[in-house]
């Protein structure tokens, strides 16, 4: 831990109270979506209420003092059926007709007419005003999601900062050393560590003899002090220690490292593919893979899975996790109102530190495995994003070894595949293939999916990625 000084607390101590008053505000979020669920579950259609107004509505219009039908009487029953038939009617057709009311009715009514038009008339208000509240519930039930998911986000950073360790007194006094060898001034620093083994340094630091020091020479020596592996400097700190005190991010790359390679085909006719797909390492010790496979195919559905792709892509470099991150982006597409056109999305979160695959689909294709026990199949169901508001991404977790393969494809590439068991097809080919570099390897998925057809009948895409421990 950081020494205490004068006005100075420590970050360990931070950490734990910031925790703490994260994990207060999940909950109250929590809460907060518990108290809006009152409505939940009941049915949003016409009501007994909405067509006893109706009748009533209709018959001081039209009727007056006449009550020979007993259309109203018979509908303020408590076991009314008619009532009921009434409602569903008009739901299905739209309209009340003649042989929708009571044969008494049928039989004595004088003014049959006008007593329906200004009965569907008062129906067609009630469907209106019904119309406008479901809308209304329906942003309600986003606006609860966006509080649950929130108070998962918050509850997960959490835990991170509470499971983060403090051990910057077993390496202060050598970096301080180290840099100082190298007329470096070190005004403060914190080193944390990880559950996953990944550690991070913060270093407040400037040039004591006028001369400069780059921070990738930084990151070396850091490296040489706290061992263990590479380290480099993040994406957001300066590029050179100058002397004038600034904090830079140090943080340790993984115990493994991982290529990737692409290849992609669109469907006959279209200009674009309407598949999407994203390679970064911006995430500190992860690679996130993701694949977006918009419906349809061109222009518009290439926009839109660039669109679900990129969304996941920041809010994951913002440290959402892929469940919240999913989550978030399949409410946007919700909200999107009647113009918006589904996608499934595929994500794959490598830890490089443990080798652990973490997989969330949402609709998305069946993704392979090639490890030492041949060829995996990591699949769920078929719902694209954007459909429903209760749909859950679906969460699989492997452990990758050295050399071992992820391979994600979209719809378009299983498909094509001959035989009722499309997915069998593709395992036993990769059973059989050997040895390769990514790039090569999903060309070949390519070529072997296109050989069965003529013209590709949908976009096609094969993203294969392969893991190595680092020397």
């Amino acid at each position: 831990m950081l020494r205490r000084k004068a006005g100075h607390r420590d970050m360990a101590d931070v950490n734990i109270y910031t925790a703490k008053r994260l994990n207060d505000m999940a909950l109250s979020l929590g809460e907060l979506a518990k108290s809006c669920e009152e409505e939940n579950g009941k049915e949003r259609m016409l009501t007994k209420e909405d067509g006893l107004t109706a009748v009533n509505t209709a018959a001081v219009m039209v009727c007056g003092d006449c009550q020979k039908c007993g259309v109203y009487a018979d509908s303020i029953q408590k076991d009314s059926y008619f009532l009921y038939y009434l409602l569903r009617s008009f739901e299905q057709k739209k309209r009340v007709d003649e042989e929708d009311m009571p044969q008494a009715f049928q039989d004595m009514c004088r003014i049959k007419g006008e007593y329906l038009k200004e009965l569907n008339k008062s129906l067609g208000r009630s469907t209106m005003n019904l119309a406008w509240k479901n809308r209304f519930l329906e942003s309600r039930d986003a606006l609860i999601m966006q509080f649950r998911e929130l108070a998962v986000i918050l509850e997960e950073f959490s835990h991170q900062m509470e499971e983060a360790q403090d051990v910057t007194s077993e390496y202060d006094s050598g970096l301080k050393r180290a840099f100082k060898a190298q007329h470096m001034v070190i005004s403060g620093m914190l080193v944390l560590a990880y559950e996953n083994g990944q550690r991070e340094l913060f270093v407040t630091i400037k040039s004591g003899n006028g001369k400069c020091m780059t921070v990738r020479d930084a990151a070396d020596l850091v490296g040489s002090v706290l061992g263990g592996g590479c380290w480099t400097a993040a994406k957001d700190s300066k590029s050179i220690i100058t002397r004038q005190f600034f904090t830079f991010h140090f943080l340790e790359e993984g115990s493994y490292r991982m290529a990737y390679g692409a290849a992609t085909a669109a469907r006959a006719g279209e200009i674009v593919s309407g598949d999407s797909y994203s390679f970064t390492g911006n995430v500190p010790g992860q690679v996130i893979i993701s694949l977006s496979d918009g419906m349809g195919s061109g222009q518009t559905a290439s926009e839109e899975s660039e669109r679900v792709v990129d969304l996941v892509s920041q809010l994951m470099e913002t440290g959402f996790s892929a469940r919240a991150a999913l989550k978030m982006v399949n409410t946007v597409l919700l909200l999107s109102g009647a113009e918006q056109h589904p996608a499934t999305i595929d994500l794959a979160c490598i830890d490089l530190h443990t080798g652990v695959l973490e997989m969330m689909k949402l609709g998305a294709a069946a993704t392979l495995v090639i490890g030492e026990d041949g060829v995996e199949l990591l699949e769920t169901g078929e719902v694209p994003m954007g459909i429903l508001n209760d749909v859950e991404p679906i969460l699989i977790s492997r452990k990758l070894w050295e050399e071992n393969w992820v391979i994600m494809v979209s719809d378009g590439v299983l498909d094509i595949l001959p035989g009722d068991d499309k997915e069998e097809v593709m395992r036993d080919y990769l059973a059989g293939q050997g040895d390769m570099q990514p790039q090569e390897m999903a060309e070949d998925i390519l070529r072997f999916a296109c050989s069965f057809s003529e013209f590709p009948r949908d976009d096609m895409t094969v993203l294969a990625a392969r893991i190595w421990k680092r020397k």
